[in-house]
């Protein structure tokens, strides 16, 4: 399919006035949203929990959690983080996606906006 890179911007939910703008891969098969720890730190970010996630190839690896305000286009929502480690690709899961009402084009490669369920 290839592959689908946006420039989003990323605030502290508790000092939005501390952001970065950012590009990241969007991959539609990961379920959560991976930012440097580096960045994330440089916002005042704090972990708030420490989760289990498998990786490609079957490997179970532990990471820092938390929240961050994400947006993109006129979009904005507070959304899971993982605090990426340095071999660890930056990128845009499937929930952040769909909290900020987008979805993958698969043949334009870019994001278009969703209608948003409440059911």
């Amino acid at each position: 399919m290839g592959f689908t890179n946006v420039k989003v911007r990323i605030s502290n939910p508790t000092d939005l006035t501390k952001l970065r703008d950012i590009e990241l891969l969007v991959d539609s098969g990961a379920l959560f949203t991976a930012i440097p720890r580096a960045l994330l730190e440089e916002l005042a970010l704090k972990p708030i929990a420490r989760r289990k996630l498998r990786v490609f190839g079957g490997a179970i690896i532990e990471r820092d959690t938390g929240v961050i305000v994400i947006e993109y286009d006129e979009a904005r929502a507070g959304v899971p983080v993982i605090f990426g480690e340095k071999e660890d690709l930056p990128i845009l899961g499937v929930t952040a996606l769909e909290s900020l009402g987008y979805q993958i084009d698969p043949v334009t490669k870019k994001l278009k906006p969703v209608e948003l369920l409440m059911i």
